[in-house]
C-alpha cells in the first residue's frame, strides 16, 4: 500500500507503555494469556474478555523500534484514509461522519467497554468509539494467522472501523440487545451476520481506496488471505482439527473472503 508522504491522521492515541493493571475476567475467574488465547481459537467472543470491573494504572518503560515506528506510521495513514472516505459516503447520503480514536497499547488496555487484552486481537468500543491495536498484532498476522502484508493490517484496521460504521448508523444498537433475548447459539448467528457486514464494510473501504490509487500490486490478495486466515472454522481446525459451527461468532473463511470481496466490488 502506498504511504510516503501520505497525511496520517490525528485521531491517534498513544498509551504504549502503559499498564492497567487489571485481570481479565471470563465466567468469574482470571485467565492467564494462554487461556485467552486458547479461549478465542476455540470460538470464544472477544467481546466476552471485557471486565467491567476497576483497575489501576501504571506506567511501563516503552521504546520505541524502527518497526514499531513504521507500524505506527502505517495505520495512522489508513485511518486517515478510512476518515476520508467514509466522510465523502455518508455526505452523500446526507449524513454527517464522526471521526472515531485509534488507540495504540502494548498488553492491556483500559476501555469505556471494560477491560482488554492484546491477547483478544484488534477490536472497537462501541462505549467511547475507540478502535484499540497493540501493534505486536502484524507479527501474529505473519507468523501464527500466515497473513503477511502491510494490507493484511489495513484490512484489519478497516474491519474495525467498519464497526464503527455499524454503531453511527445504528446497527449495533439493533443487534447487541438480541443477546439478552435469545439463546447463546442463537445469538451467535446475528453476531455472524453482524462482524461480515463490518468485512464487506472494510472491502468498500478498499475499493475506494483502490480509486484513489492508494493499492500497490498484491494487495488485495493480502487482505483475502488476512480474511480467510481469521475464519472461525479456519481458527478452530487449527486449533483442534474440528469445527463446531454454533459457537461462530465471526463467519468462517469463505463467509469473511466473500463479504470482503463483494465490498471490494
Amino acid at each position: 500500500m502506498k504511504t510516503e508522504g501520505r497525511r496520517k491522521s490525528s485521531n491517534v492515541e498513544d498509551r504504549r507503555g502503559r499498564s492497567s493493571g487489571g485481570a481479565i475476567a471470563l465466567g468469574g475467574g482470571g485467565l492467564g494469556i494462554v487461556g485467552i488465547i486458547l479461549f478465542l481459537l476455540l470460538g470464544g467472543n472477544p467481546t466476552d474478555l471485557l471486565d467491567n470491573g476497576a483497575s489501576t494504572g501504571s506506567e511501563q518503560p516503552y521504546i520505541e523500534t524502527e518497526q514499531d515506528k513504521e507500524l505506527a506510521d502505517f495505520v495512522s495513514v489508513v485511518l486517515a484514509d478510512t476518515e476520508d472516505i467514509w466522510t465523502d459516503l455518508f455526505r452523500q447520503e446526507g449524513l454527517q461522519y464522526e471521526n472515531p480514536t485509534l488507540v495504540l497499547y502494548t498488553g492491556q488496555v483500559q476501555t469505556a467497554c471494560g477491560f482488554g487484552s492484546a491477547a483478544a486481537g484488534p477490536f472497537y468500543c462501541p462505549g467511547d468509539r475507540k478502535l484499540y491495536i497493540d501493534l505486536e498484532f502484524y507479527d501474529e498476522l505473519k507468523t501464527s494467522f500466515k497473513a503477511p502484508g502491510d494490507f493484511a493490517m489495513a484490512y484489519v484496521i478497516a474491519h474495525e472501523v467498519g464497526h464503527h460504521v455499524q454503531t453511527l448508523l445504528g446497527i449495533s444498537d439493533q443487534v447487541m440487545p438480541l443477546r439478552q433475548k435469545m439463546s447463546e447459539s442463537e445469538f451467535n448467528k446475528y453476531l455472524v451476520r453482524f462482524e461480515l457486514q463490518a468485512d464487506y464494510f472494510a472491502g468498500v473501504w478498499a475499493h475506494y481506496a483502490e480509486g484513489r490509487g492508494y493499492l500497490e500490486q498484491g494487495d488485495l490478495q493480502e487482505a483475502i488471505t488476512a480474511a480467510s486466515a481469521v475464519g472461525d472454522d479456519t481458527i478452530q481446525k487449527r486449533a483442534r482439527g474440528y469445527v463446531v459451527p454454533e459457537s461462530f461468532t465471526h463467519g468462517t473463511a469463505k463467509q469473511r473472503t466473500y463479504w470482503f470481496e463483494r465490498g471490494f466490488k
